[in-house]
């Protein structure tokens, strides 16, 4: 599924693409999630355009990766420490969240300003080669929103 947003920026018009990228779950029992994704929803290890997590810089969680061949699902360590780590306000791994990725973080970024939409800007503090924002959904549900910055093999 992919989005296209388009934004107003001095009288010039953008557009930049939106594809869901993953769905994160937060759990205690990595282990155990991912045997149970695999096993009773049938889902597969994932190997390929895998993150490289930055452990050293605010998150060290174990994660694991599986797909249904589109989409992918990080089951990640939970961790309701890692804003305070950070420095931010949004915690992305405190009870999960859902990412995007787009092709011009800056412009949406742009456009969340513009709606008065507020977010924490993780730049490359969980994934190297990723810059990351994320923010909440009326609901109080974490949205990530995130550009490849750096070209990575496995991405």
């Amino acid at each position: 599924m992919t989005f296209i947003c388009a934004y107003h920026d001095k009288g010039f018009v953008s557009e930049m693409k939106l594809t869901l990228h993953h769905i994160n779950l937060s759990t205690q029992k990595v282990e155990e999630m991912d045997q149970f994704y695999r096993e009773v929803i049938g889902l597969d290890t994932e190997t390929k355009g895998l993150p490289v997590l930055e452990k050293k810089k605010g998150y060290a969680g174990d994660v694991a990766f599986v797909s249904d061949g589109h989409i992918q699902m990080h089951l990640a360590a939970k961790d309701i420490h890692a804003s305070f780590r950070t420095g931010q306000i949004v915690n992305p791994v405190s009870n999960g969240h859902i990412a995007y990725r787009t092709d011009d973080l800056k412009g949406f970024m742009a456009h969340l300003d513009k709606l008065g939409v507020p977010y924490s800007d993780w730049g490359d503090r969980a994934v190297a080669g990723w810059h990351q924002i994320f923010f909440y959904d009326p609901d109080g549900n974490v949205i990530e929103v995130h550009q490849i910055t750096e070209p990575n093999e496995n991405l």
